[in-house]
């Protein structure tokens, strides 16, 4: 379907609506490489207002990638709930874009709308908005999700604790993770970037991180993020794993270069229940993911990248996640140029992946040959703590020397926690009195470290 509108005695074509969405986007580096951003800013805002009057229902009728073609389409025509999606199935693009920022849209609405929303609706909404608009209707979702603690009640946030290493160092894996404890860092997971892909090491990895939470009763999870089938291999051999994880991206070609399907995804997670490691809950999955990640690979269709992305948490949502990463900077300036473009796409991602009833995090962060600083950082923590974000990376200094890149560091939660009183999971609150980490408020209480490391010995 060819899309047309005349603004100002010029007249806009759009080929079809997957055109018209990637000329409607944000200016973005990774667009403009896949040559499929407007050429001029009157192009954009063009593309923008004939959007708006696209009715949401034309998105269950015009795939952007073609059903025959990709098993991500596939899952997100199959599983739409047409009866969630009915009170706003009259809606444009555009009155549902002023719906969500009124009164009306509710967290109880939005959390009974969800299953009725495809990633391209939400995508192209999302195109409409100003940052601010970004901000205020991702506020007004919960997305709650449990293993051993509870996550994305609102008015939380919670903290992975990265301990990675270069070469996998069980004593500084260990310390970093004593020094994340002390900053009240590690309720959203204790999670390990590994070094290797040996199974023998991997297991001791996830060992020793079973250990450590068990012994000192830590009311949290942990994860050593290597390829799910990785995890269902070790898990077969009883491995303690405890969530199951895999970068995923939103179409089937890209996924092929990961090494993974839904069938893959499906074998994962049923492997992960089937040790029953949770407490309070079952949300045994955890994923990242990355604007840019499809065009990387040559899989992007012709689709814009923040669209490609949305479609990533149709994947994540089919598998009831604790834990869905964006991590927003990491793949470079080839994608999210500078400070201005990873900000945007951070709370792109954040409003997404929550209208689509995802638990969401973001991994604040840039890579250091992008045009971005910590400065940047901060206003993005700023903005995602305020719109709501369930949890942040915490890694020693902000400085991954494992991966290579800068992303938020253990005091970094502190300051957000003290400016907009953010708490903890409640249950790791509760770990960190006992532990008299932090006192009756949820602040560091000052210490001893010879003290702290005696009771947290690891």
């Amino acid at each position: 379907m060819t899309y047309q509108i005349s603004v100002g005695g010029q007249r806009f074509r759009f080929v079809d609506l997957k055109a018209l969405m990637a000329k409607a986007s944000p200016p973005r580096s990774g667009d403009y490489l896949a040559g499929v951003a407007a050429g001029t800013a009157a192009e954009n805002i063009a593309a923008k207002m004939c959007l708006a009057d696209v009715p949401l229902k034309n998105f269950l009728t015009e795939a952007l990638i073609p059903y025959e073609d990709d098993e991500v389409t596939r899952l997100i025509v199959d599983t739409h709930d047409r009866q969630a999606f009915a009170p706003v199935s009259h809606m444009t693009v555009g009155q549902f874009r002023d719906w969500l920022l009124s009164p009306a849209a509710t967290s109880a609405s939005l959390a009974a709308l969800a299953a009725g929303l495809t990633p391209e609706m939400v995508s192209a909404t999302s195109k409409l908005m100003r940052n601010q608009d970004l901000i205020l209707a991702a506020r007004k979702v919960e997305v709650v999700s449990r293993f051993r603690n509870t996550i994305g009640l609102t008015g939380t946030m919670a903290v992975r604790l990265q301990p990675n290493h270069p070469y996998d160092d069980r004593l500084g894996i260990a310390a970093s993770i004593v020094d994340g404890l002390l900053y009240g860092c590690g309720d959203a997971v204790i999670g390990i970037n590994p070094a290797s892909d040996s199974i023998p090491a991997l297991t001791g990895l996830v060992e020793m991180l079973a250990e450590i939470i068990a012994r000192y009763e830590i009311p949290t999870q942990s994860c050593v993020l290597t390829h799910v089938t990785t995890s269902i291999a070790m898990a077969e051999r009883g491995v303690p794993v405890d969530l199951v994880f895999q970068s995923i991206a939103g179409t089937e070609k890209t996924n092929a270069s990961f090494g993974i399907s839904l069938a893959t995804l499906r074998e994962g997670y049923e492997a992960g229940q089937s040790l029953r490691r949770g407490t309070i809950g079952n949300n045994v999955m955890y994923f990242e993911t990355g604007q840019g990640s499809s065009l990387s690979a040559d899989a992007h269709h012709g689709v814009d990248q923040q669209t490609c992305e949305a479609r990533a948490y149709a994947v994540a949502r089919a598998f009831h996640p604790l834990l869905v990463n964006t991590v927003v900077g990491f793949i470079g300036p080839e994608y999210l140029y500078d400070g201005k473009q990873i900000i945007r796409a951070g709370l792109e991602d954040h409003f997404c992946g929550k209208m689509l009833g995802v638990p969401m995090g973001c991994d604040i962060c840039y890579t250091n040959h992008a045009e971005a600083d910590q400065d940047d950082m901060d206003t993005l923590l700023t903005l995602l703590g305020t719109a709501g974000i369930s949890f942040i990376m915490g890694i020693p200094g902000a400085d991954d020397v494992m991966l290579n890149y800068q992303s938020t560091s253990f005091h970094d939660q502190l300051y957000i926690r003290e400016v907009l009183g953010l708490k903890r999971a409640p249950e790791f609150q509760q770990w960190l009195d006992r532990m008299r980490v932090t006192d009756m408020h949820g602040r560091l209480v000052p210490q001893n470290p010879c003290q702290s490391l005696l009771r947290i010995a690891i």
